[in-house]
């Protein structure tokens, strides 16, 4: 019986790991689950699945909690989040949190040389230099990416060694905007943003979707995971979301991994990993009634993100960190009417050029980098 800890468990990817690990109860059971801010959610979730531990965004809902669960072990905050991840208990630790708070919890738990099934980008591209140091030095710890892209490289690579490898691609649904123009963009709402064609997603990654700049984050995180330069790393735009991504080896081979536009089968191989196990809530992807897999360019005229993105993890040190603070800020000010969509792209470039990249060497630089980023935007975006 493995024993689960989710942080973000009320967010989609939340949800959908715990409804893997309902399929399978005999296997999987709940220690821990964090939720932010969906009260209601979180205290369903609790009554279901029985938690040992718990975590809430604010200390006033953490006390409400701590009346109507006094047995139970209550945490609120970012702190709550860094105790959680570092629980003994817990056997796989599944950071589902979007945003660099989770990158604490994910460093809790390499120290307790746990498993992580990681679903947090932002941990590899704005604290992968360190992330990786600290695995090193933590060599029991193991991150099992569930980012349907990153899964799928993962799945691809395995039996290969390294030096086999000539090239991953990175796919992309294309988002909500697929093939429209900077024109077609000016004025886009927030609501159009959100309709995503193939994904039912939280609104922060549906706007990165939306963006493409999602497809950047993920570059730089495939290039922390997977030891790959950039210069060998390609996005192609594949409408279906049937590809999740593919491996060209050196002898020109191509390994894809395919499936249903589903997280549930990338979240329970992070559980299971190396094993693969039937289950009731996985679906069957059907050969038979695909009609077409196309894959075509990105637009980096119109859709910047990628290559902000390559630029940043090229440059390395902090930028990434850079990168991923001003989109964090820039989608949140989009999402508040404060700004335009292609504004986004304005905010991370110009963070960028005026901010300098620094070596990593503690997990203080990253978040001194990654405040000051964020109060330039909002001192000269976010006042509007």
């Amino acid at each position: 019986m493995k024993s689960i800890t989710i942080l973000g468990s009320t967010g989609s990817i939340g949800t959908n790991a715990l409804k893997v690990i309902d399929a399978k109860r005999d296997e999987f059971q709940v220690l821990g689950l964090s939720g932010y801010s969906n009260f209601d959610l979180l205290k369903e979730q609790i009554e279901k699945f029985n938690p040992k531990y718990i975590c809430i965004g604010s200390e006033e809902k953490a006390e409400i909690l701590k009346e109507l669960y006094p047995n139970k072990i209550i945490y609120s905050g970012d702190e709550g989040l860094k105790t959680m991840g570092a629980l003994d208990e817990a056997d796989i630790v599944l950071t589902a949190i979007s945003g660099s708070v989770g990158i604490e919890a994910t460093v809790e738990a390499i120290k307790k040389e746990k498993r992580i099934a990681l679903a947090n980008k932002e941990t590899m591209v704005a604290a992968g230099e360190y992330i990786n140091r600290l695995l090193k030095e933590y060599p029991k710890a193991e991150i099992i990416p569930v980012d349907s892209e990153h899964s799928a490289l993962f799945q691809s690579m395995q039996g290969s060694k390294e030096n086999e490898v000539k090239t991953l691609i990175i796919t992309a649904s294309g988002g909500t905007f697929r093939g429209k123009t900077l024109e077609d963009l000016k004025d886009v709402t927030v609501e159009q943003a959100l309709k995503h064609p193939n994904w039912s997603m939280g609104k922060k990654i549906t706007i990165d979707s939306s963006t493409l700049v999602n497809k950047g984050l993920e570059v730089i995180e495939a290039h922390m995971l997977f030891n790959i330069a950039y210069e060998n790393i390609e996005v192609l735009v594949h409408p279906q979301s049937i590809v999740h991504s593919m491996v060209e080896f050196k002898d020109s081979s191509i390994i894809a991994q395919l499936g249903v536009p589903d997280m549930k089968l990338p979240i329970q191989y992070a559980f299971t990993y190396p094993r693969r196990e039937e289950s009731p809530e996985l679906e069957r992807l059907n050969l038979r009634t695909l009609k077409e897999l196309t894959f075509d360019q990105v637009d980096n005229k119109v859709f910047k993100g990628v290559e902000l993105a390559f630029k940043a993890g090229k440059i390395g040190k902090t930028m990434p960190c850079i990168f991923n603070s001003a989109n964090e800020v820039a989608v949140e000010l989009f999402l508040k009417g404060k700004i335009k969509f292609l504004e986004i792209y304005e905010i991370i470039e110009n963070a960028m050029n005026k901010h300098c990249a620094e070596e990593i060497d503690s997990l203080d630089i990253i978040k001194k980098v990654d405040t000051n980023t964020r109060k330039w935007v909002y001192d000269n975006y976010g006042k509007n």
